[in-house]
């Protein structure tokens, strides 16, 4: 396997005569190991796919378990990466500009990826079975697209990366739609897709732009030559710059880019749903991470004020909107948990807005808060998908005495909504706020972390309100026997309930991302 460099990056380094014999090769060498996260679900994908023609109907499930091996063996191959020190994919005649980075930033976000699309399958293997869902389609389309979610955080180059983002959101706009007959589904998946693409060819224009500004893709160097662009190319790069960042801003849900949202995560299966909370804002928090403190930190003055308005924005837009949820109206508890995840891509927002003011470090805060706000998402729509299956109309209302019926899976709800809160005993929640509120502080934004605090506490009106509905008594007796929770959903409500306890325990686990540098000086 082979790549080659940019076009104008070959011409610029082929001589003009035939190489004579010693002269440096155009090939580049390739890390195995260091890729071996985005490889291993992309070939299981395949595996699964081509196994779905040969498979009797009867063993269908088994292409699901597969995939869960696939997603489990490719978060362990992130243990051997842990130094952070590979690359690939370099150019040969500067090897400090390559196009894939196994560095600390990216095997946290990795880690994080691959995690949470494990935690989605295990929600899956039942949702599958009973939706009577397409097996081999929908394996395939979960593995490709965590495939492309573990790319993106490490590529370095701008073509690596819209690629990388594209093999993310494409299977996410079937996997939406994946639920035949339905038409909220078909619905949400054609207006995630329309706004998607809409985005991403913004986005492509500001390549472009800045590719014509620079001559090079490369995030080093694009950084290098934009302290530097003539006169005349200064407002295509800026125009390119703020194009760019559009892609990226739509995938994170930031205000005006969310409109999709709600009706998006209604649509979908509750474990889609719940991955786009997560790996889907990961993906877009990621790239906007490299393409603002990497490779246009010479326009800080730009994105950094432009980020930070959004970020007030958003986070105030998406509480608001969370508060006004009807308990009894259907579906209340999927939009509120969507509005929950705009809101609190406001809060993901500040420290990227505060890299701009205090250098690079600060995005460590949305690192942390990203880990955080990732176990305890996809434990409250683990715990969505375990009520769904006895009352499918996902009202929050429902939820009223699910104490009584259901005291396990109630303890977790409560505790992953405190932590969403940031009240103890979620004590995760707690540090992660002031992580973030002190970072807003430290780059001298007092207004937007007032506006931060403000946001905090009408977030607790609705997550209180919630959590004290579990615990009252219910309107009726439960009529018949209660069903027995499907050991997959009970796996992934346990396991996300450990991980969020564990860091509320010992914050310091994903705290101390926060407080250095994730890339390499």
């Amino acid at each position: 396997m082979t790549a080659l460099p940019t076009l104008a990056e070959a011409t610029a380094t082929a001589p003009a005569t035939a190489p004579a014999a010693g002269a440096a090769s155009l090939v580049q060498s390739v890390d195995w190991l260091a890729i071996t996260p985005v490889v291993l679900p992309a070939a299981v994908a395949l595996v699964v796919l081509v196994a779905d023609l040969f498979v009797p109907e009867r063993r269908k499930p088994l292409l699901g378990w597969l995939s869960v091996a696939g997603l489990a063996a490719a978060t362990a191959t992130l243990i051997p990466l842990r130094a952070g020190d590979r690359a690939t994919f370099c150019l040969t005649a500067d090897p400090g500009a390559c196009s894939y980075t196994a560095d600390h930033f990216a095997l946290v976000i990795q880690f994080l990826v691959l995690a949470g699309a494990l935690v989605t399958a295990l929600l899956s293997v039942t949702a599958v079975r009973d939706a009577r869902m397409p097996a081999g389609e929908y394996w395939f389309l979960l593995l490709s697209s965590a495939a492309g979610a573990a790319l993106l955080p490490a590529s370095r180059d701008l073509a690596t990366l819209i690629v990388a983002l594209e093999v993310a959101s494409l299977p996410a706009f079937a996997l939406v739609g994946m639920r035949r007959g339905d038409r909220l589904s078909s619905e949400a998946a054609l207006k995630f897709f329309l706004s998607s693409v809409t985005a991403t060819a913004v986005s492509l224009m500001g390549v472009s732009f800045v590719y014509a500004a620079t001559g090079s893709l490369h995030l080093t160097q694009v950084a290098d030559r934009l302290e530097d662009v003539p006169g005349q190319l200064d407002t295509l790069a800026m125009a390119g710059v703020a194009l760019t960042l559009v892609g990226f801003a739509f995938k994170t849900a930031a205000v005006p880019f969310h409109f999709w949202v709600p009706d998006t995560y209604v649509g979908a299966s509750l474990p889609i749903a719940g991955y786009l909370s997560v790996i889907g804002k990961a993906v877009g928090f990621t790239g906007l991470i490299l393409v603002t403190v990497i490779a246009f930190p010479a326009y800080s003055d730009v994105w950094g004020p432009a980020l930070a308005v959004l970020a007030a924005l958003t986070m105030t837009l998406g509480n608001a909107a969370a508060v006004r949820q009807s308990p009894d109206r259907p579906n209340s508890a999927v939009r509120l948990l969507a509005w929950s995840s705009v809101g609190q891509a406001g809060y993901l927002l500040v420290p990227i807005a505060a890299a701009a003011y205090s250098g690079r470090d600060q995005i460590g805060s949305t690192v942390a808060y990203a880990l955080m706000y990732g176990a305890v998402n996809l434990g409250a729509f683990s715990v969505a998908a375990l009520v769904a299956r006895t009352k499918p109309q996902n009202r929050i209302s429902d939820y009223r005495g699910l104490y009584a019926q259901r005291p396990a899976a109630a303890l977790a709800l409560a505790f992953f909504l405190l932590c969403l809160a940031g009240l103890p005993p979620g004590l995760i929640g707690l540090f992660a706020k002031v992580t973030v509120f002190r970072a807003a502080v430290d780059a001298g934004l007092g207004w937007l972390a007032v506006v931060m605090a403000v946001n905090v506490v009408i977030a607790l009106y609705y997550y209180l309100r919630w959590t004290a509905l579990l615990f009252r008594a219910p309107e009726a007796p439960a009529e018949g026997a209660r069903t027995k929770a499907p050991w997959p959903v009970s796996i992934a409500i346990a396991v996300t309930a450990v991980v969020s306890v564990v860091l509320s325990g010992a914050p310091q686990l994903v705290l101390r991302f926060a407080s250095g540098s994730l890339f390499p000086l």
